[in-house]
């Protein structure tokens, strides 16, 4: 075997364990990937149930409802649509009706989100990008109507 068949058998092998790798690593985060939807997404195509989700939005107003247990109901809206969520735990401080927020958790078959992370917006620069998005895809931008 020459050099230069030497070098290029030992390179054809890190490209190989680094390919074997890369596609390890992939297959192990593959539960962590959460995925950002609308309330209008979800209306549109069922979420499989146990599917981990972000849901993005708007508080709807009037519709917060604090229980026992630190259970809180409340439903998010992009003004076309809208989810109820059920949340157990401490809220931000920031969250509110009207207030942009993001939870993670699962699809209930029975249409109920239940989160277990909810976050709330401080203000545009800490928005995801895809709620951001949706909202000005709605109409709605920082509790506002779009001038037609």
């Amino acid at each position: 075997m020459t050099r230069k068949q030497r070098r290029l058998t030992l390179i054809a092998s890190a490209g190989t364990v680094l390919v074997v790798a890369a596609g390890l690593i992939l297959f192990a985060l593959n539960d962590q990937i959460v995925f950002f939807q609308s309330p209008t997404d979800i209306a549109a195509k069922s979420v499989p149930e146990g599917t981990r989700i972000r849901l993005g939005g708007l508080v709807e107003d009037g519709t917060v409802v604090k229980g026992d247990h630190g259970e809180v109901r409340f439903s998010v809206t992009d003004t076309e649509a809208s989810v109820p969520v059920i949340y157990i735990g401490l809220l931000p401080d920031l969250f509110r009706e009207g207030q942009g927020v993001v939870a993670e958790g699962m699809m209930e078959p029975d249409g109920v989100f239940h989160a277990d992370k909810v976050l709330a917006k401080h203000d545009e620069n800490y928005m995801p990008k895809e709620v951001a998005e949706a909202l000005k895809d709605k109409g709605v931008w920082q509790g506002e109507k779009k001038a037609n």
